[in-house]
Order: C-alpha cells, then structure tokens, then sequence
C-alpha cells in the first residue's frame, strides 16, 4: 500500500469516528425532548428494552403511540410535569461519527444547567416553536451559546405541522434569529424546519416540505466541520503530574504528564514555564509509553524538558514566542451557579485548569440581562442564574488567555473553601465577539494576604 493510500485511509477512518459534542436548548414545550427522542429512535440508537419501557410508560399515561420525549426525560419530576429539569447527557454514534449529547433545560431559572451543557459543546441545536417564534428565551438560548462561544448554532424551527409546513413562516422566524445570532458574534447559524413529533427533517428529509432544499438534523450533525488545524492555536500545556520513578532503571527521569489544551508541541521547542517565567527545550515526549516527535491538543502526553526546572501540578508549559502574561487580577463574565449568591469581598478558590489559587471577589462591575443584552451596574450581588462581570485578585499569578482565544485556558471555576462546592463558571476577557477591552480596577489591599 502507498503511503498517500494509507494517509487517506487513516484519514477517513478518522473522520468516520470523529466526535461531536452538542447541546440542545429550548423553551417549555417547544419540543425539545421529542427531538431528543426522534433522533435517537430513527437513527436507531434506542435499545428494544428502551423503546419498550417508553411504549408501557406512554401507555400509562392514556397515550396510543410512544412518547418519544419520555427517552431522555428520566427523573419522576420531569416525567409527572413534561418538562427537561437536569442536564440528561446521551451517547449515541452512527457509521459517520459518535456524538455526546447535552439535553439542556428551557426554564430560565435553568440557565445554569444550559451553561453548564454548553460549556464544551462544538455545536448548539437551539429550538423554536413554529407557532410562537422567537420569544425571550430564544433570545436568552442564543446569547448563552454565543457567551460560551459555541462555533456552530442550528436554529430548528419545530411543529412545522401544525402551521401547515408554510415556507414564508420558517423564512420569518430563520431570518429574526440570524440577525439576533449576528449581533452576538455567533459565527454560524445553520436553521432547519421540522417536526419532531412527525419526524420530518430530523433523520429523513421531509416530505411535507418540497421548499427545504437544505440537510435535515442529523446530515448536518454528521458533515458538520468540527475539526481545525491544531498548529492554528499556541500550545498550552498544564501540568497535570510530576512523574519521578526513582528506580535503578530511571534514577533521573523526570517527566511532567497532563492533557495538551490546545495547540502542538515538538521535541526541541523552546518553552516557558508559568507561573515561575523559566524557560527550557523539550527534550522528550512520551505518548502511550511510545516515544513521539510531536504532540497535539487534545492528547495526553509527559514531557521532558532539557533542564531541571522546579515544575508542580498547576504550572503550564507554552511555546516561548507565543506565550501568555501571567496575572493576579482578572476580569471575567461568570455564571453564578449556586444557590448562595455571589458579593464582592467573598473570599474563594479559584481552580484554572490544573491550578487551584485562593482569590477574592473585588467587584461585580455589572450584570447582564440576556433578554435584551443591558447591563445592570452595580447590582452588589449576583444570584444563581445571574450572569455578571466580575474582578477578581488571585493570591498567585495565573496564566490565563482570553475565553475568545481558548475555551479550555480562559475559563475557571470559583469554589467554596469551607465546602468544597462550585460557586461561579468564568469566561476571562470580554463576554461577546467584538466587544472592547475593559479596564481593570486597580485592586486595594483589603481581605486577604496578597
């Protein structure tokens, strides 16, 4: 075999088995959880065992056909009120590609639980109801997803059945949510009209809708470009683990082990290590006990450096010429995700990738409302579902990169020290594409040490 044959077939192997990530959001009975349902049970993702259960549970409830909704909604609370309350996370695949799906909740007071969804998706189905178009909670839905910076966003337009597959309504509706998406910066808006409860558009093309020339749901979850050149983005590299044997065989290896975030590494690249500034050549990477040349984002790699530097679990390693000013004071837009609301002078820990620092709330500058994009100054506190701007100072400088430029390095997690619980997901820098750079505050020397 040639080596262009195997590279191609290596190629569409890969992509055969590539992974999408997506999140789904709507409003109440916009029919989310039936599209949940109608895309597993047509692509054949429903065990029988499953698919029975549902029938006997529909069956209980005086319905004639499976509620296909009842697939993903499995508490009792959902179940008894018809409605999505946590985030149901399901893992199906078909011949083109696997995918793990976040079935996100439409209430507002839920907001958390779609940032908490969205938070790693590569893509976000975002579903209206024919019927009443583009309410505030869409517009709440599509803000999330651009907040997140979701680089791919579906708009389905749901229960085309019941407004007569009309054309000139899915035309209305796609064009109001494309311009709202665009104002937020959202890069790609890919609309599809459908009917869940019917099918059409979800797996099959419909044939109701002779008009819609474009893919149904699932051809465009499985065409969908979710992969990018890895050497587009500088590598981060956090170090997860110290390995030191110390054995006869390796008296002096010393390997520091973690997931590359983002980007590639070479062995002879020149890098610094953060927070210390130090700088050193890689000397070595090992992957899957195999000595390799080169590593990429999202691998998990030790490396070995030239010189024997003092490196931790927390410390990041990056490429020399592309590498990130550490800092202890950081503004960010944070959800707010306890029910414990968030005030300035709260003392937290601040968790940043492998790194765990103590850090106080300075100021909350602002909060957001979604539904139309104004900011609340001054509110003295953000409750849970609140999404704010927040100034932090951090007891130790932290290598954090604008949410814009990396997803992985320029988010954080606030968290309680008396309880250990999760208070706040963070974005660093500014909260939509476009936006200025806002001043920091200069931080006073109140609180903690530092």
């Amino acid at each position: 075999m040639s080596t262009t044959a195997g590279t191609a077939q290596a190629a569409e192997a890969l992509a055969a088995t590539s992974l999408l990530r997506f999140a789904t959001a709507g409003s109440v009975d916009d029919g989310k959880s039936t599209l949940v349902g109608r895309l597993l049970h047509d692509s054949k993702s429903v065990l029988t065992d499953q698919l029975e259960a549902v029938s006997r549970a529909s069956q209980a409830r005086g319905q004639e056909a499976p509620d296909l909704a009842l697939l993903t909604d499995g508490l009792r609370a959902e179940r008894e009120q018809g409605i999505t309350i946590d985030v149901a996370y399901r893992y199906f695949a078909t011949p083109r590609r696997r995918f793990i799906l976040a079935d996100t909740p439409g209430h507002v007071q839920y907001t958390r639980n779609m940032v908490t969804g969205a938070s790693t998706a590569e893509l976000a189905v975002v579903l209206v109801d024919a019927r009443n178009g583009v309410v505030e909670q869409t517009r709440r839905h599509a803000a999330v997803a651009a907040l997140l910076r979701v680089p791919h966003v579906v708009l389905a337009v749901n229960k085309m059945d019941l407004v007569d597959y009309a054309e000139e309504t899915f035309a209305r509706i796609a064009g109001e949510f494309s311009d709202y998406a665009t104002s937020l910066g959202v890069p790609e808006v890919t609309a599809v009209p459908i009917s869940a409860l019917e099918g059409d558009n979800v797996v099959t093309p419909s044939a109701h809708m002779d008009w819609y020339s474009g893919p149904t749901i699932l051809e465009h979850l499985e065409t969908v470009a979710v992969t990018h050149d890895p050497t587009d983005d500088p590598a981060r590299f956090p170090v997860q683990y110290v390995i030191r044997p110390q054995t006869a065989e390796h008296p002096d290896y010393r390997g520091y082990a973690g997931q590359l975030a983002s980007g590639v590494l070479r062995v002879g690249d020149r890098v610094t290590v953060h927070p210390s500034g130090r700088s050193s050549t890689i000397e070595a990477i090992d992957a899957l006990g195999e000595s390799v040349d080169v590593a990429w984002a999202p691998q998990s790699v030790t490396v070995q450096l030239a010189d024997d530097l003092d490196i931790s679990r927390g410390d990041l390693i990056a490429p020399a010429e592309a590498s990130v000013r550490p800092s202890q004071d950081l503004t960010a837009t944070v959800c707010h995700l306890h029910d414990r609301p968030l005030r300035p002078g709260d003392r937290v820990l601040l968790k940043h990738t492998t790194r765990t620092v103590k850090a106080i709330v300075k100021e909350i500058p602002s909060r957001l409302t979604l539904a139309d994009l104004s900011h609340h100054p001054a509110p003295g506190e953000l409750a849970a579902n609140d999404i704010g701007r927040v100034v932090l100072r951090a007891a130790e400088p932290l290598p954090v990169d604008p949410y814009a430029s990396s997803r992985r390095t320029g988010s954080f997690l606030l968290i309680d020290p008396a309880d250990g619980s999760t208070l706040t997901a963070g974005m660093a820098g500014e909260a939509f594409a476009g936006a200025r750079t806002a001043s920091v505050p200069a931080p006073d020397d109140d609180g903690w040490d530092f």
